[in-house]
């Protein structure tokens, strides 16, 4: 169980890494934040999968910690989308924003 662990944790640092790098690569707001939201999203989780099994105590708030990052990252990620269209920094290719409504 020990080596599934570290298999886990592995996992999750390869996607943190990954991550990091997808934001620093990317061209605009919009790409950054979905290569950071979707690839920091599963690191962490393979990290708590990984802490879980490594250390079974720990596991009640991991969970917690999980169920946190799996429902704020993604409103975190919109909000942080929504502000960078707001101010033009999408550099979206299109010739009317279609994603903010009448009045924004």
């Amino acid at each position: 169980m020990e080596i599934l662990g570290w298999i886990f944790c592995l996992i999750g640092a390869v996607f943190l890494f990954l991550a990091g790098l997808g934001i620093y690569r990317m061209p605009d707001a919009l790409n950054q934040s979905q290569a950071g939201t979707k690839a920091s999203t599963l690191g962490i989780v393979s990290l708590f999968v990984g802490f879980s099994i490594l250390k079974p105590e720990w596991a009640p708030k991991l969970i917690i910690m999980a169920l946190f990052f799996l429902f704020s990252s993604p409103i975190a990620s919109h909000a942080i989308c929504k502000a960078a269209l707001r101010h033009n920094k999408g550099n979206f290719y299109l010739k009317e924003n279609a994603f903010l409504k009448d009045g924004e």
